[in-house]
């Protein structure tokens, strides 16, 4: 039996909460497909399962901008929607990957690509970013890479 897509648990958990008249949840789920389907077909592809996630990955940037804005503006009620969104974003990624995890991905990409100075940072988010989307957040792995080639240097 092969592993379900991140599209069809998506799917089985809207009908599950229609079941449920989970109201809230329901919408949000209704989010994430709408963007699936909304890639889809302006770009006449299928999603992958790393797209989902890189889809996934930026809805929760998204709503984590907000609430930063929601806090800033004074609006915690509309600061608590976005992160009961982003809650159940979550629920469809993979097991988030601890600090060691991540920097030992990132010493063995800086090793294979031969990585050196600065310049060669792109080298290494090439081979990070399809293991690590949807895993860890980008930035910071971004800023663990600067920090292991700077200290080569």
């Amino acid at each position: 039996m092969s592993k379900k897509s991140i599209k069809e648990q998506v799917t089985e958990e809207m009908k599950a909460a229609m079941r449920a008249q989970a109201k809230e949840r329901l919408n949000v789920i209704r989010l994430i497909l709408a963007d699936f389907k909304r890639i889809e077909v302006d770009e006449r592809i299928v999603l992958d399962e790393t797209r989902e996630l890189a889809v996934l990955d930026k809805m929760l940037k998204q709503r984590r901008d907000s609430i930063e804005q929601f806090n800033a503006a004074g609006r915690p009620e509309l600061s608590a929607q976005e992160q009961y969104e982003i809650e159940v974003i979550q629920s469809f990624m993979p097991a988030a990957l601890s600090e060691e995890e991540i920097t030992e991905m990132v010493s063995s990409a800086i090793k294979e690509t031969n990585a050196a100075a600065m310049q060669d940072m792109a080298k290494v988010m090439a081979i990070l970013k399809p293991k690590l989307q949807g895993r860890a957040d980008m930035g910071q792995v971004s800023a663990k890479i600067k920090a292991l080639l700077s200290a080569k240097n």
